[in-house]
């Protein structure tokens, strides 16, 4: 294939602010009355203003446990961008949050450099690993990642001098006394969200966010196109992994509190439901889907044993009628779900 023809891929076209490939509709759209800024500016001044209208502790609790699962969710969109889907990704966040907590209860290191530890340790050991494990694909690379998971795991219950065991560490400070009130940490995960997630959407709009995305349609097209495809890939493992981390810190030291259990098998299926639910190939997806997963429990609180299978049946409608996940869910008014999936499974 010619290098004109490579460049003409819509992987290596430009993406809209969330991330996507735009069609001539969505293009067409955009000289609407319709803007993300303006859709993000909105939804941004009413989190800003929601402590103003509720300051519970319960609802600012369940707020702050978006922002950090978004956050999260988020970051494993960067890994889920390069073709890759891990079962580890919790591990990372385990290790950020520990680090964290040792940073500032052992070395009493102030809660800015405790976030920094929260994303070069995680991010450092993503560098070791990344060019081994990322050289793997489909089902060789979940297995390796689920076993990483597991060994971090039982990194976290055995060494107990450190990390507590399965006891874990009570008493984790808040960031600092003003930060020790709900209201004040709500504001606080919410300035770390809003940063990361532009950051993010900022990288995916550039030249690394178009090669991650020919990386995931193509690797020999994106090789041919002139990608370093394995330092591309390792370089975003990493980024990914020191992101965790620091939502992993946050999670620490908002709930005051951290053990293993936080960061088992079942957290790392979480956010790869999020990201299917939502939609795994735009930044708004992770973000759809952290409302849903998180949100929705707290409405069947009271169902507590048919919330696995209302997340299951979710999935499963998802997965059937919008591949592309709910933030998709707009193609419903183009195209037959019904056909679609009629013609996804012929496939």
């Amino acid at each position: 294939m010619s290098k004109q023809s490579a460049g003409n891929s819509p992987a290596l076209g430009k993406f809209d602010a969330g991330g996507r490939v735009p069609s001539n509709a969505t293009a067409k759209r955009g000289n609407g009355a319709f803007t993300w800024p303006a859709a993000v500016a909105a939804l941004l001044a009413v989190l800003i203003a929601l402590p103003l209208a509720s300051d519970e502790k319960f609802v600012m609790s369940v707020a702050v446990t978006t922002f950090i699962t978004a956050i999260a969710a988020a970051s494993l969109h960067l890994v889920v961008r390069t073709g890759h889907v891990t079962l580890g990704h919790a591990a990372f966040m385990g290790i950020g949050a520990y680090a964290s907590v040792i940073g500032t209860m052992t070395f009493h290191l102030p809660f800015a450099l405790s976030v920094v530890a929260a994303f070069i340790v995680p991010a450092a050991l993503a560098l070791v690993v990344g060019p081994i494990v990322l050289r793997l694909t489909g089902k060789y690379f979940v297995l390796v990642t689920f076993l990483f998971g597991e060994i971090v795991r039982m990194i976290f219950v055995n060494w107990s001098s450190v990390t507590g065991g399965s006891n874990g560490i009570f008493g984790v400070p808040a960031p600092s006394p003003l930060f020790a009130s709900p209201v004040p940490f709500y504001y606080l995960a919410l300035g770390f969200m809003v940063v990361i997630l532009a950051f993010i959407a900022r990288l995916l709009n550039s030249e690394v966010g178009r090669a991650i995305d020919a990386i995931r349609e193509s690797e020999p097209l994106a090789r041919c196109s002139g990608v370093p495809v394995l330092r591309t890939k390792v370089m975003i493992f990493v980024l990914a992994c020191g992101i965790v981390g620091v939502a992993g810190a946050l999670q620490a030291h908002f709930v005051r509190y951290i053990d293993p259990t936080s960061f088992s098998l079942v957290q790392s299926l979480n956010l790869v439901v999020i990201n299917v639910i939502g939609g795994m190939y735009t930044l708004v997806g992770p973000l759809v889907g952290t409302v849903f997963v998180v949100l929705l429990p707290e409405f069947l609180r009271g169902y507590v044993e048919l919330q696995h299978v209302f997340f299951g049946i979710l999935i499963i409608l998802v997965m059937a009628f919008f591949p592309g996940g709910i933030a998709n869910m707009g193609t419903l008014f183009r195209t037959n779900p019904f056909e679609r999936f009629r013609s996804a499974r012929n496939r």
